[in-house]
């Protein structure tokens, strides 16, 4: 029943994701702020969007601008997270259901901190979202990524990975038809230590 809410909430927030991206809240801030290259304002836009999608689904976000009071301790970020995401429940302590780093840096090796960081963190899954002008330019990210940090892991490591790992990679390819194309997923098969497009 576990593996099938994990299924479901990745199917769930991808689609709510799209659908809001081409609301008029968020189209615009994200394909301008992507076309002139301007990753600060790509991520604060990103960053709502990805807090909508959240509540959408039923989750609670916390993230900069967005307080969550779900936790006896009330803050926008968590472990210097970007967004943390909570499914409703009893207890005042709840674990994470997904956590989420949004890398507006150009730089292979902080965006490689960034996934390391969210697999760092126990939760049903970790996202990084991150950039390249040129879509071309997004599966040697992120072979980059599996060799510099899956591979860091032991076989016995990767497996006793709790939830799925995703790697979100938007560029400005196709920006006629954005959000269409714009972002490419990945998915960490803990078995083979790849990410196979999702």
């Amino acid at each position: 029943m576990f593996l099938t809410a994990k299924m479901c909430i990745a199917d769930q927030l991808r689609s709510v994701l799209m659908e809001l991206a081409q609301t008029p809240e968020f189209h615009e801030p994200l394909k301008s702020a992507s076309l002139a290259g301007q990753l600060g304002r790509w991520t604060t836009a990103l960053t709502g969007c990805v807090v909508m999608a959240c509540r959408k689904i039923g989750l609670r976000a916390s993230s900069r601008g967005h307080e969550c009071e779900l936790l006896p301790v009330r803050r926008s970020e968590y472990l210097a997270l970007d967004v943390m995401a909570f499914a409703e429940g009893s207890k005042r302590w709840l674990f994470p259901t997904a956590v989420m780093e949004l890398e507006n840096s150009q730089d292979e090796d902080k965006i490689a901190y960034s996934l390391w960081k969210v697999l760092c963190v126990r939760a049903g899954f970790r996202f990084v979202f991150c950039y390249r002008k040129d879509a071309s330019a997004a599966p040697a990210l992120v072979q980059h990524l599996r060799h510099e940090v899956i591979d860091a892991m032991s076989l016995q490591g990767r497996l006793d990975l709790d939830g799925r790992t995703f790697v979100v990679v938007g560029s400005r390819n196709d920006v006629d038809t954005f959000p269409f194309g714009f972002f490419k997923w990945w998915e960490l098969d803990t078995h083979t230590g790849r990410f196979e497009p999702f």
